[in-house]
């Protein structure tokens, strides 16, 4: 069912922009809000009705009441934050904002559908990890820091939500990490470094979901009634030694506790991630199970894993 009044969290952002962007551009949807301390780019408005707001505060609640939102995307919650930022400030923004976000869903009497922002690290990586996560699995380590700890707490949060609202349709979407031109994240920074650290003795399988299909599968979850939990990857895996290859970078094998050091030596640059949650994906890599994506949500995506990274590098100039 085609939603009449959206409301989409985090449209400062590159993925809530463009999202919010394409949503306003469909014709049967009545109106769009954007929500977020910043406001989206000017090529990503169109009709869009920009809230500047953070989503901590109780006036949430308010704007979803007044505006009489049937349906709220939340796109805010900083999975893969573009580098490292004051833990405490994300945390707050992740947890405590889906928080308040979703007790204003539960005490609307319009909002029918949420539609979540996840992260394939909820699943952990390890020694003992499958070789490909399901979205049943559990995690290969339970997160005890970092932003993969923030999105277990935030899908927790979700799961009751759905709970107590038993007449809502709640879809959580756990992308892989997202990679394209003009994408910014631990990822891509890490990429762009002219010597890459790796873990000595570890080649870790990655997959990655280009920046259209992520788009797209948030579109196509807020746009039809599409419940339940799914893995958003692309086809196949890159090995980290091969992504580096096609990067045109120098690997640097370390050993892992040596990591976190190089931190500090690329201050003059880009800041660049290496939380544990990080180093732990660099040591084993994940990949994702996407069969329910393609069957039950209706969406295969259209960009392999080495499609995509190769798009990254050719737009990265």
């Amino acid at each position: 069912m085609t939603p009449n009044v959206v409301l989409v969290t985090g449209v400062g952002g590159t993925l809530g922009g463009t999202l919010a962007a394409r949503l306003a551009a469909n014709p049967d949807i009545e109106r769009v809000l954007g929500v977020d301390t910043t406001p989206p780019a000017k090529d990503a408005r169109g009709r869009v009705e920009f809230v500047r707001l953070d989503i901590r505060h109780p006036m949430i609640a308010k704007i979803i009441s007044s505006a009489g939102v049937d349906t709220v995307v939340h796109a805010s919650t900083l999975v893969n934050p573009p580098g490292p930022a004051r833990r405490s400030h994300l945390k707050e923004m992740n947890v405590i904002g889906t928080m308040q976000l979703l007790a204003a869903c539960q005490r609307s009497r319009t909002v029918r559908k949420l539609v979540v922002k996840s992260t394939a690290a909820v699943y952990g990586a390890g020694s003992r990890a499958p070789a490909v996560f399901a979205e049943d699995d559990p995690p290969a380590e339970i997160a005890t820091s970092g932003y993969a700890k923030d999105a277990v707490e935030v899908e927790g949060y979700v799961r009751g939500f759905s709970r107590r609202r038993p007449d809502a349709v709640v879809t959580t979407l756990r992308l892989a990490n997202v990679i394209g031109p003009g994408v910014d994240t631990v990822m891509t920074r890490y990429f762009a470094l002219p010597v890459v650290p790796t873990v000595f003795g570890f080649d870790a399988r990655m997959q990655l979901l280009h920046v259209d299909d992520a788009l797209a599968v948030l579109e196509r979850a807020a746009v039809h009634d599409l419940p339940g939990v799914y893995n958003a990857g692309g086809d196949g895996v890159l090995m980290l030694s091969q992504a580096i290859r096609k990067a045109g970078r120098v690997p640097l094998p370390l050993l892992r506790s040596a990591i976190p050091a190089m931190a500090t030596l690329f201050r003059g640059g880009r800041p660049v991630d290496f939380s544990p949650d990080q180093v732990q994906f660099l040591n084993y890599g994940r990949v994702l199970d996407t069969s329910r994506l393609k069957t039950a949500f209706g969406y295969p995506p259209r960009w392999t894993t080495a499609a995509a990274f190769d798009d990254y590098v050719l737009g990265r100039g």
